[in-house]
Protein backbone atom coordinates (compact mmCIF):
# COMPACT_ATOMS: atom_id res chain seq x y z
CA UNK A 1 0.00 0.00 0.00
CA UNK A 2 2.73 1.97 0.48
CA UNK A 3 4.67 1.85 -2.83
CA UNK A 4 1.31 2.41 -4.22
CA UNK A 5 0.82 6.10 -2.10
CA UNK A 6 4.51 6.48 -3.19
CA UNK A 7 4.02 6.16 -6.91
CA UNK A 8 0.67 8.09 -7.00
CA UNK A 9 1.92 11.02 -5.28
CA UNK A 10 5.61 10.36 -7.56
CA UNK A 11 7.52 10.52 -3.90
CA UNK A 12 11.66 9.89 -4.89
CA UNK A 13 13.30 7.15 -4.07
CA UNK A 14 17.36 6.77 -3.28
CA UNK A 15 17.78 7.89 -6.67
CA UNK A 16 16.66 11.28 -6.00
CA UNK A 17 13.92 10.56 -8.90
CA UNK A 18 10.43 8.88 -8.86
CA UNK A 19 7.67 7.78 -10.94
CA UNK A 20 7.14 11.74 -11.99
CA UNK A 21 10.45 12.45 -13.36
CA UNK A 22 10.97 12.79 -16.91
CA UNK A 23 13.41 11.46 -19.17
CA UNK A 24 14.98 14.88 -20.05
CA UNK A 25 15.26 15.76 -16.27
CA UNK A 26 17.14 12.44 -15.35
CA UNK A 27 19.59 13.28 -17.71
CA UNK A 28 20.13 16.35 -16.88
CA UNK A 29 23.27 15.81 -15.09
CA UNK A 30 24.67 12.97 -16.99
CA UNK A 31 27.81 13.49 -18.87
CA UNK A 32 27.47 14.71 -22.62
CA UNK A 33 27.09 11.78 -25.16
CA UNK A 34 28.91 13.68 -27.94
CA UNK A 35 31.48 10.38 -27.29
CA UNK A 36 28.24 7.85 -27.47
CA UNK A 37 27.13 5.32 -29.88
CA UNK A 38 23.78 3.79 -28.78
CA UNK A 39 21.56 1.42 -30.88
CA UNK A 40 17.39 1.86 -29.58
CA UNK A 41 15.08 -1.00 -30.76
CA UNK A 42 11.65 -0.46 -31.16
CA UNK A 43 12.36 3.79 -31.82
CA UNK A 44 9.45 4.33 -34.28
CA UNK A 45 7.10 5.37 -31.64
CA UNK A 46 6.17 6.15 -27.54
CA UNK A 47 8.55 5.02 -25.12
CA UNK A 48 11.37 4.15 -27.40
CA UNK A 49 10.78 7.27 -29.68
CA UNK A 50 10.96 9.27 -26.67
CA UNK A 51 14.03 7.49 -25.36
CA UNK A 52 16.03 8.55 -28.89
CA UNK A 53 15.18 12.03 -29.15
CA UNK A 54 15.95 12.57 -25.38
CA UNK A 55 19.29 10.66 -25.62
CA UNK A 56 19.79 12.50 -29.14
CA UNK A 57 19.49 15.75 -27.00
CA UNK A 58 22.17 14.62 -24.92
CA UNK A 59 24.35 14.71 -28.26
CA UNK A 60 24.42 10.48 -28.69
CA UNK A 61 24.71 8.98 -32.02
CA UNK A 62 21.98 6.64 -32.36
CA UNK A 63 21.44 4.04 -34.95
CA UNK A 64 17.65 2.92 -34.92
CA UNK A 65 17.04 -0.46 -36.32
CA UNK A 66 13.60 -1.35 -37.81
CA UNK A 67 11.57 -3.67 -39.33
CA UNK A 68 9.85 -0.43 -41.16
CA UNK A 69 12.49 1.37 -42.65
CA UNK A 70 9.61 4.10 -43.38
CA UNK A 71 8.25 4.67 -39.88
CA UNK A 72 12.66 5.00 -38.41
CA UNK A 73 12.99 7.88 -41.43
CA UNK A 74 10.11 10.09 -39.90
CA UNK A 75 11.64 9.06 -36.77
CA UNK A 76 15.12 10.36 -37.67
CA UNK A 77 14.00 13.42 -39.40
CA UNK A 78 11.25 14.38 -35.92
CA UNK A 79 14.63 14.01 -34.22
CA UNK A 80 16.66 16.38 -36.55
CA UNK A 81 13.82 19.20 -36.74
CA UNK A 82 14.16 19.72 -33.11
CA UNK A 83 18.36 18.62 -32.90
CA UNK A 84 19.57 19.56 -36.15
CA UNK A 85 23.12 18.84 -35.48
CA UNK A 86 22.26 14.60 -34.33
CA UNK A 87 23.70 11.76 -36.30
CA UNK A 88 21.43 9.04 -36.58
CA UNK A 89 21.91 5.83 -38.89
CA UNK A 90 18.44 3.96 -40.00
CA UNK A 91 18.40 0.59 -40.35
CA UNK A 92 16.05 -3.15 -41.31
CA UNK A 93 15.80 -5.04 -38.37
CA UNK A 94 12.78 -7.65 -37.81
CA UNK A 95 13.82 -8.93 -34.42
CA UNK A 96 11.12 -11.46 -34.79
CA UNK A 97 13.27 -13.45 -37.67
CA UNK A 98 16.89 -14.87 -36.25
CA UNK A 99 18.47 -14.07 -40.07
CA UNK A 100 17.24 -10.52 -40.38
CA UNK A 101 19.18 -10.14 -36.79
CA UNK A 102 22.45 -11.63 -37.93
CA UNK A 103 21.99 -9.75 -41.47
CA UNK A 104 21.64 -6.42 -39.28
CA UNK A 105 24.50 -6.64 -36.93
CA UNK A 106 26.64 -7.47 -39.95
CA UNK A 107 25.79 -4.65 -41.97
CA UNK A 108 26.54 -2.15 -38.23
CA UNK A 109 29.43 -3.89 -38.00
CA UNK A 110 30.67 -3.07 -41.83
CA UNK A 111 29.82 0.59 -40.92
CA UNK A 112 32.86 0.23 -38.51
CA UNK A 113 30.91 2.17 -35.43
CA UNK A 114 32.09 2.10 -31.70
CA UNK A 115 28.90 0.70 -29.28
CA UNK A 116 28.64 2.09 -25.90
CA UNK A 117 25.11 1.30 -25.63
CA UNK A 118 22.62 -1.31 -26.53
CA UNK A 119 18.76 -0.36 -25.35
CA UNK A 120 16.72 -3.21 -26.02
CA UNK A 121 13.61 -1.64 -26.11
CA UNK A 122 10.62 -3.19 -28.52
CA UNK A 123 8.24 -4.66 -27.53
CA UNK A 124 5.61 -6.60 -29.09
CA UNK A 125 1.63 -7.75 -27.35
CA UNK A 126 0.45 -10.55 -30.00
CA UNK A 127 -3.24 -10.94 -29.58
CA UNK A 128 -3.53 -13.63 -32.02
CA UNK A 129 -1.25 -16.60 -31.84
CA UNK A 130 1.45 -16.77 -34.03
CA UNK A 131 4.76 -18.15 -34.59
CA UNK A 132 7.76 -16.89 -36.07
CA UNK A 133 10.16 -18.38 -39.45
CA UNK A 134 12.21 -19.88 -36.76
CA UNK A 135 9.41 -22.40 -35.14
CA UNK A 136 8.88 -19.96 -31.77
CA UNK A 137 5.93 -18.10 -31.10
CA UNK A 138 6.41 -14.92 -32.13
CA UNK A 139 5.83 -12.73 -28.93
CA UNK A 140 8.45 -14.70 -27.39
CA UNK A 141 10.55 -14.11 -30.94
CA UNK A 142 9.82 -10.83 -30.75
CA UNK A 143 10.23 -9.55 -27.27
CA UNK A 144 13.22 -11.93 -25.91
CA UNK A 145 14.99 -14.00 -28.76
CA UNK A 146 15.61 -11.75 -31.10
CA UNK A 147 17.00 -9.14 -28.57
CA UNK A 148 19.13 -12.45 -27.16
CA UNK A 149 20.76 -13.03 -30.15
CA UNK A 150 21.11 -8.93 -30.71
CA UNK A 151 23.20 -8.69 -27.54
CA UNK A 152 25.09 -11.84 -28.31
CA UNK A 153 26.26 -10.74 -31.39
CA UNK A 154 27.18 -7.15 -30.83
CA UNK A 155 28.86 -8.02 -27.09
CA UNK A 156 32.34 -8.75 -28.78
CA UNK A 157 31.72 -4.68 -30.30
CA UNK A 158 31.05 -3.37 -26.84
CA UNK A 159 33.44 -5.11 -25.19
CA UNK A 160 36.08 -3.91 -27.64
CA UNK A 161 34.68 0.12 -27.31
CA UNK A 162 34.76 -0.32 -23.65
CA UNK A 163 38.46 -1.43 -23.89
CA UNK A 164 39.32 1.62 -26.48
CA UNK A 165 37.30 4.42 -24.82
CA UNK A 166 37.71 3.47 -20.93
CA UNK A 167 34.09 4.33 -20.91
CA UNK A 168 31.90 1.86 -19.53
CA UNK A 169 29.64 -0.28 -22.06
CA UNK A 170 26.17 -0.25 -20.88
CA UNK A 171 22.93 -2.73 -22.10
CA UNK A 172 19.42 -1.98 -20.88
CA UNK A 173 16.70 -4.77 -21.23
CA UNK A 174 13.50 -2.83 -21.57
CA UNK A 175 10.87 -5.35 -19.14
CA UNK A 176 7.33 -5.24 -17.73
CA UNK A 177 6.54 -5.70 -14.22
CA UNK A 178 3.86 -7.99 -15.21
CA UNK A 179 7.11 -10.42 -16.03
CA UNK A 180 5.65 -11.49 -12.15
CA UNK A 181 2.55 -12.72 -13.70
CA UNK A 182 3.97 -15.87 -15.29
CA UNK A 183 4.84 -19.28 -13.09
CA UNK A 184 5.45 -22.41 -14.38
CA UNK A 185 7.76 -24.37 -16.65
CA UNK A 186 9.23 -21.52 -18.74
CA UNK A 187 10.54 -23.82 -21.23
CA UNK A 188 7.83 -26.09 -21.40
CA UNK A 189 5.66 -23.46 -21.73
CA UNK A 190 7.23 -21.90 -24.55
CA UNK A 191 7.50 -25.48 -25.86
CA UNK A 192 3.50 -25.75 -26.11
CA UNK A 193 2.98 -22.66 -27.49
CA UNK A 194 5.65 -22.40 -29.79
CA UNK A 195 3.44 -25.80 -31.96
CA UNK A 196 1.38 -24.23 -35.23
CA UNK A 197 -2.03 -25.39 -33.22
CA UNK A 198 -1.38 -24.18 -29.77
CA UNK A 199 -4.28 -24.59 -27.55
CA UNK A 200 -2.20 -23.45 -24.56
CA UNK A 201 -2.54 -19.93 -26.10
CA UNK A 202 -2.47 -16.93 -23.78
CA UNK A 203 -1.57 -14.32 -25.02
CA UNK A 204 -0.87 -11.92 -21.22
CA UNK A 205 0.73 -15.82 -20.02
CA UNK A 206 2.97 -14.88 -23.15
CA UNK A 207 3.65 -11.60 -22.86
CA UNK A 208 4.87 -12.06 -19.07
CA UNK A 209 6.70 -14.98 -20.30
CA UNK A 210 8.63 -13.01 -22.84
CA UNK A 211 9.56 -10.45 -20.15
CA UNK A 212 10.26 -12.77 -17.34
CA UNK A 213 12.70 -13.76 -19.88
CA UNK A 214 14.44 -10.65 -20.31
CA UNK A 215 14.43 -10.49 -16.93
CA UNK A 216 16.12 -14.07 -16.49
CA UNK A 217 18.76 -12.64 -19.45
CA UNK A 218 19.78 -9.74 -17.22
CA UNK A 219 20.67 -11.75 -14.40
CA UNK A 220 22.84 -14.18 -16.09
CA UNK A 221 24.37 -11.94 -18.40
CA UNK A 222 25.68 -9.45 -15.74
CA UNK A 223 26.85 -12.69 -14.24
CA UNK A 224 28.75 -13.69 -16.97
CA UNK A 225 30.03 -10.54 -18.42
CA UNK A 226 31.83 -9.87 -14.35
CA UNK A 227 33.11 -13.44 -15.30
CA UNK A 228 34.56 -11.98 -18.46
CA UNK A 229 35.94 -8.89 -16.32
CA UNK A 230 34.53 -6.76 -18.85
CA UNK A 231 33.94 -2.79 -18.66
CA UNK A 232 30.03 -3.36 -19.64
CA UNK A 233 26.88 -3.48 -17.56
CA UNK A 234 23.76 -5.26 -17.40
CA UNK A 235 20.45 -3.64 -16.18
CA UNK A 236 16.73 -4.46 -16.76
CA UNK A 237 14.00 -1.92 -16.12
CA UNK A 238 10.23 -1.82 -15.83
CA UNK A 239 8.81 1.50 -17.81
CA UNK A 240 5.63 2.23 -16.09
CA UNK A 241 1.95 0.97 -17.83
CA UNK A 242 1.90 3.68 -20.33
CA UNK A 243 -1.08 4.19 -23.13
CA UNK A 244 1.05 3.27 -26.75
CA UNK A 245 0.14 1.88 -29.48
CA UNK A 246 1.19 -1.42 -27.88
CA UNK A 247 -1.54 -1.16 -25.74
CA UNK A 248 -3.67 0.88 -28.44
CA UNK A 249 -4.00 -2.20 -30.85
CA UNK A 250 -7.09 -3.47 -28.92
CA UNK A 251 -9.53 -0.31 -29.13
CA UNK A 252 -13.15 -0.30 -27.82
CA UNK A 253 -15.28 0.83 -25.02
CA UNK A 254 -13.99 -1.80 -22.58
CA UNK A 255 -10.52 -1.45 -23.14
CA UNK A 256 -10.98 2.74 -23.27
CA UNK A 257 -13.23 2.36 -19.92
CA UNK A 258 -9.91 0.28 -18.18
CA UNK A 259 -8.05 3.46 -19.00
CA UNK A 260 -10.02 6.09 -17.77
CA UNK A 261 -10.22 4.48 -14.68
CA UNK A 262 -6.36 3.84 -14.69
CA UNK A 263 -5.56 7.13 -15.84
CA UNK A 264 -4.12 8.07 -12.25
CA UNK A 265 -1.57 5.27 -12.19
CA UNK A 266 -0.60 5.47 -16.05
CA UNK A 267 2.43 7.36 -16.89
CA UNK A 268 3.43 9.66 -19.83
CA UNK A 269 5.66 8.67 -22.50
CA UNK A 270 7.86 11.12 -20.77
CA UNK A 271 7.78 9.55 -17.49
CA UNK A 272 7.82 5.81 -19.32
CA UNK A 273 11.14 6.80 -20.50
CA UNK A 274 12.80 8.32 -17.72
CA UNK A 275 14.02 4.73 -15.81
CA UNK A 276 15.36 3.67 -19.01
CA UNK A 277 17.17 7.17 -19.69
CA UNK A 278 18.19 6.48 -16.07
CA UNK A 279 19.47 3.54 -16.22
CA UNK A 280 21.50 4.34 -19.55
CA UNK A 281 23.17 7.14 -18.69
CA UNK A 282 23.41 8.52 -15.17
CA UNK A 283 27.04 8.61 -13.39
CA UNK A 284 25.77 6.84 -10.39
CA UNK A 285 24.85 3.58 -12.28
CA UNK A 286 28.64 2.81 -13.38
CA UNK A 287 29.56 -0.39 -12.13
CA UNK A 288 26.22 -1.38 -10.83
CA UNK A 289 24.93 -4.64 -13.05
CA UNK A 290 22.38 -7.76 -13.05
CA UNK A 291 19.78 -5.06 -11.04
CA UNK A 292 15.82 -3.95 -11.97
CA UNK A 293 14.73 -0.60 -11.89
CA UNK A 294 11.08 1.04 -11.73
CA UNK A 295 10.63 4.54 -11.22
CA UNK A 296 14.05 5.24 -11.67
CA UNK A 297 15.11 3.24 -8.19
CA UNK A 298 16.26 -0.07 -7.88
CA UNK A 299 13.75 -2.96 -6.68
CA UNK A 300 13.40 -6.53 -6.77
CA UNK A 301 11.86 -8.61 -9.86
CA UNK A 302 9.69 -11.64 -9.11
CA UNK A 303 11.05 -14.61 -6.96
CA UNK A 304 11.17 -16.09 -10.58
CA UNK A 305 12.72 -13.66 -11.99
CA UNK A 306 15.49 -13.77 -9.23
CA UNK A 307 15.98 -17.38 -9.86
CA UNK A 308 19.95 -18.11 -11.35
CA UNK A 309 19.47 -21.24 -11.37
CA UNK A 310 16.38 -20.70 -14.35
CA UNK A 311 18.29 -17.32 -15.46
CA UNK A 312 21.39 -20.70 -16.63
CA UNK A 313 18.43 -22.85 -17.83
CA UNK A 314 16.90 -20.27 -20.11
CA UNK A 315 20.06 -18.86 -21.55
CA UNK A 316 20.84 -22.44 -22.46
CA UNK A 317 17.91 -22.90 -23.78
CA UNK A 318 17.95 -19.78 -25.94
CA UNK A 319 21.08 -21.14 -27.42
CA UNK A 320 19.58 -23.79 -28.81
CA UNK A 321 16.87 -21.67 -30.39
CA UNK A 322 19.45 -19.24 -31.73
CA UNK A 323 21.82 -22.04 -32.87
CA UNK A 324 18.68 -23.18 -35.90
CA UNK A 325 17.49 -26.02 -33.88
CA UNK A 326 14.74 -25.08 -31.89
CA UNK A 327 13.29 -28.19 -32.74
CA UNK A 328 15.59 -30.36 -30.07
CA UNK A 329 14.79 -28.25 -27.19
CA UNK A 330 11.21 -28.22 -27.13
CA UNK A 331 11.59 -32.48 -28.28
CA UNK A 332 13.16 -32.77 -24.27
CA UNK A 333 10.20 -31.45 -22.58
Amino acid sequence: MLESVKYLIGSVGPSGYGSKSTAEQVTDSCPNLRSVTAIITGATSGIGAETARVLAKRGAKLVLPARSIKAAEEAKTRIISEFPDSEIVVMALDLSSLTSVRNFVSEFESLNLSLNLLINNAGKFAHEHAISEDGIEMTFATNYLGHFLLTKLLLNKMIQTAEATGVQGRIVNVSSAIHGWFSGDTIRYLGEISRSRSSQYDETRAYALSKLANVLHTKELARRLREMEANVTVNCVHPGIVRTRLTREREGLATDLVFLLASKLLKTIPQAAATTCYVATHPKLIGVSGKYFADCNETSPSKLGSNSVEADRLWSASEVMVSKDSGAIFADH
